[in-house]
């Protein structure tokens, strides 16, 4: 029996990859979505509260938005098949994604596996997740106004992140590990005069302090090795996020561990295309990742049609 080509194979179950599925079926693609994490979602679904996706005023819970994606998907009959991808290779004019015990051949790839943010990996970070640990200022800063926050970081996105709390928050604490920050020039002096904003220099977040919420942190002088608390309402760690492409090294174009696309999701291979917060993008968002992967279906579905014989 002939193994049955797919018009589409997409990596990832979270927002992008759902949309990316609804999107290729209302193009009538034969498409599966290869999901890692089984029960759909992604990093969405460890959101404890939404409140910035169109349509929900008020907000709505990570899992409660994941799962109505991901039925919303299912319904137009997207199927959705676990397993871990961890190879994709040419055969003929078509690309064989294969990983465990799962193998399929397809005209076109949509990765979808999304980032990570990295953490501090201190005690007490994991326990205050969505109890004033953040990973997102542009998501969760307006819980904030009037408060007194931290960031951890001495990057971009670190002091972008910084600089747009402070409009908010009452007062704004930038703790960086070393005594001068990576941020681009333009962003420093953005940062340097802010008033309500004060940089903590050679210092570390060794543990977050509160057992129902976030009440401070305890930092650490890499120099003196001094120990003291910060009191806090919030803290956001802003020290990059982790993409998993290690396996898709030699293969695609990448930065720093995340993928090159073109505007419409095209990689340097042709037929495979990236979405969401796996490629290079300015910003990491539910609305950025659905926008993304609508474009790569659509890309896609011309792609097929180009190239089906």
């Amino acid at each position: 029996m002939s193994e049955t080509t797919h018009d589409c194979v997409i990596i990832g179950g979270g927002i992008a990859g759902c949309t990316a599925g609804m999107y290729a079926k209302r193009y009538s693609l034969e498409v599966c979505v290869l999901d890692s994490m089984g029960g759909g979602g992604g990093n969405t679904a460890l959101a404890s509260l939404i409140e910035n996706y169109p349509g929900f005023p008020g907000g709505i819970s990570g899992v409660e938005l994941a799962m109505r994606v991901k039925q919303q998907a299912e319904e137009v009959g997207v199927p959705f098949m676990a397993g871990t991808a961890d190879r994709i290779v040419r055969e003929g004019d078509l690309w064989r994604v294969a990983g465990g015990d799962c193998s399929a051949l397809t005209r076109t790839v949509i990765l979808a596996m999304g980032a990570f943010p990295r953490s501090l990996q201190v005690p007490g970070e994991v326990d205050l997740r969505g109890k004033g640990v953040s990973y997102c200022a542009t998501c969760d800063g307006f819980f904030y106004r009037g408060k007194t926050v931290a960031v951890v970081g001495g990057g971009n996105s670190a002091v972008d992140e910084a600089c747009y709390l402070a409009s908010l928050a009452q007062k704004v604490y930038l703790i960086h590990r070393r005594d001068e920050l990576r941020a681009e020039s333009y962003m420093q002096q953005r940062a340097f005069a802010t008033s309500n904003l004060e940089i903590i220099w050679d210092t570390v977040v060794t543990r977050v302090l509160g057992e129902d919420a976030v009440t401070g942190v305890e930092l650490r002088n890499v120099k003196t090795g001094a120990v003291s608390e910060l009191p806090l309402d919030g803290l956001f760690v802003a020290i990059g996020h982790i993409a998993k492409t290690e396996w898709l090294e030699g293969l695609l174009e990448m930065e720093d561990g995340f993928i090159k696309t073109d505007a419409m999701m095209a990689t340097n291979q042709p037929g495979i295309f990236a979405c969401g917060d796996i490629r290079v993008t300015p910003l990491r968002q539910i609305t950025t990742a659905v926008g993304d992967a609508t474009l790569a279906a659509y890309a896609a579905y011309q792609y097929v049609l180009a190239h089906r014989q």
